[in-house]
């Protein structure tokens, strides 16, 4: 796999705003009911910073990104509030002509699925064409000369022959790392990347972290990166943003979440990761419930029912997000006076 060479640097955070997102809200609405996927979700990204994603699936992550894009179907979807705005424009308002230019131009999207993100009628070389085709008006022989290089870079061997292949004749890794270098091919300012390396071994995940670190440093490009894996959150993100019940629990730079979580899930999600210290015959840790349905607007805490620290407003009333200073926030009763906020 090629590297970038040059020595690794971090992007100073005080770079302009690239991304802000406010109040969104997206809404799916079926036969028997509604369900309120992502209720009033609002942050910001700067230019160059990594943001990392965690929550339990069915927490809004997703959703919330491909809400970002128009990338949801619509019925059932429907974003009922809320401004994503992109580099000082709102892309809610686009028409879908004009957020095409934005997607895949200057917003890359890694999908969580390789198995069925790939166009199986097509091959893999003109799929990973197409977008420098469109975006960048490359000739044809000029974008089948970046595509096998583009290949070659996220480590897929003899890419001119797997230019001529179809998704079926690559393993789910290969259709991963072709995933991967479809959304790079622009080489995007923004880069969303929905659990990109699930399918991979864990050799082949280092050599992609690494490749998208010299990216970022390359082109500056911010990054947001979803996932459950919170060893690779702690060894690539900035900040972090903890979601649940289709919002944002806590916010924190990634070295304060880790060293001093303030909101029960995300203790508890920190406490189900696996320890090399201590005694192997050590139970794994779980956290004792399952995540709401959601199939009405949150009016409370949707972590109550699962929180051993829960007392009586947490189910009458919803916690907004208080700052704790040094970009810390969380949204918990418990650090407004009304019960301990150490010991947690």
């Amino acid at each position: 796999m090629r590297q970038f060479k040059g020595k690794a640097v971090q992007l100073p955070v005080s770079d302009p705003t690239l991304l802000e997102v406010t109040e969104l809200e997206t809404v799916f609405s079926t036969r028997d009911a509604q369900i309120f996927a992502v209720n009033s979700v609002s942050f910001d990204l700067k230019a160059g910073e990594v943001l990392g994603v965690v929550g339990e699936s069915g927490s809004g992550k997703s959703v919330t990104m491909m809400s970002l894009l128009g990338l949801l179907p619509s019925p059932p979807a429907r974003i009922r509030n809320g401004s994503v705005m992109f580099s000082g424009r709102e892309l809610l308002n686009m028409k879908d002509a004009e957020l095409r230019k934005i997607r895949g131009g200057r917003i890359g999207f890694i999908f969580q699925d390789p198995m069925t993100s790939l166009n199986p009628v097509f091959t893999v070389g003109f799929q990973l064409m197409e977008p420098l085709r469109r975006h960048l008006g490359m000739s044809r022989g000029a974008a089948r000369k970046r595509a096998a290089e583009l290949l070659d870079l996220v480590g897929i061997p003899d890419p001119a022959q797997r230019l001529r292949e179809y998704p079926h004749q690559f393993s789910g890794g290969m259709r991963q790392r072709a995933m991967i270098a479809i959304a790079l091919a622009c080489e995007p300012k923004l880069l969303i990347a929905d659990e990109p390396t699930t399918a991979l071994d864990v050799t082949i995940q280092a050599q992609i972290l690494e490749l998208v670190r010299g990216l970022r440093q390359k082109l500056g490009m911010a990054i947001i990166w979803i996932t459950h894996d919170l060893g690779v959150i702690a060894g690539i993100a900035d900040r972090v943003m903890v979601m649940y019940g289709g919002q944002i629990v806590e916010s924190a730079p990634v070295d304060e979440l880790f060293g001093n979580p303030r909101h029960p899930y995300t203790k508890a999600l920190l406490a189900t990761v696996p320890s090399i210290r201590g005694d192997r015959a050590d139970k794994l840790s779980s956290i004792e419930g399952i995540t709401p349905t959601l199939t009405r607007r949150p009016a409370a805490c949707a972590f109550k029912p699962r929180c051993r620290f829960a007392f009586d407003r947490c189910g009458i009333e919803l916690p907004r997000r208080t700052g704790l200073g040094s970009g810390h926030d969380v949204a918990c009763f418990l650090q407004d006076g009304q019960g301990a906020t150490s010991n947690v």
